[in-house]
């Protein structure tokens, strides 16, 4: 496959990479992951969903690239926006954070296309997603390509595809403000 082929995908984890990869290599793109999440906390969780994900690309010969974890920047960017509820702007601005650093990787590495795995969660809004995927490539000669994973049971395949190969699933979605707090009996 040639480079015009190729794609910068942003991915959370491998659990929610699973799907997509087949879904672009069936359009014809060859993926290009970029693991870039300082938004989860704790440090220990961010390198557990790293090994996930370097696992199944490595099963499936896609190249990873890995940025180093720095959670105060995360902060620095969603402060004042702590105590919103999940879908609000908070994760507006976590999706912005995230897909503007794989704009600058891809223009580091000549790609010309990017997109996200983060639309395959029922929970995230890919309206949102879009937008802050549309504002991170504004004034590049970035494509940020819109694929809603969820759709054709996106996330059920997944899930599927993630059990069967033994995937740790995690129970939130990865910055300290999604944890649940456990329900007392």
């Amino acid at each position: 496959m040639n480079s015009k082929n190729k794609i910068l995908i942003h991915a959370c984890c491998g659990v929610c990479f699973s799907y997509p990869l087949i879904a672009l290599r069936e359009l014809g793109f060859e993926p290009v992951v970029y693991f870039f999440n300082s938004n989860i906390y704790p440090e220990s969780e961010f390198e557990r969903r790293y090994l996930e994900l370097e696992k199944y690309c490595a099963k499936n010969n896609v190249e990873l690239i890995k940025e180093s974890y720095s959670h105060d920047d995360f902060l620095s960017r969603v402060r004042g926006y702590e105590n919103l509820p999940e879908k609000s702007d908070r994760c507006k601005k976590c999706f912005y954070y995230r897909l503007k650093a794989t704009v600058n990787k891809a223009l580091e590495l000549k790609i010309d296309k990017i997109t996200t795995t983060l639309s395959v969660s029922p929970h995230k809004v890919s309206k949102d997603i879009f937008e802050m995927g549309r504002l991170a490539v504004l004034g590049t000669n970035i494509e940020f390509m819109e694929f809603d994973f969820k759709k054709h049971d996106g996330f059920k395949k997944t899930s599927k595809i993630a059990y069967d190969f033994g995937m740790y699933r995690q129970k939130y979605c990865g910055c300290e403000f999604s944890i649940k707090p456990a329900k007392s009996s």
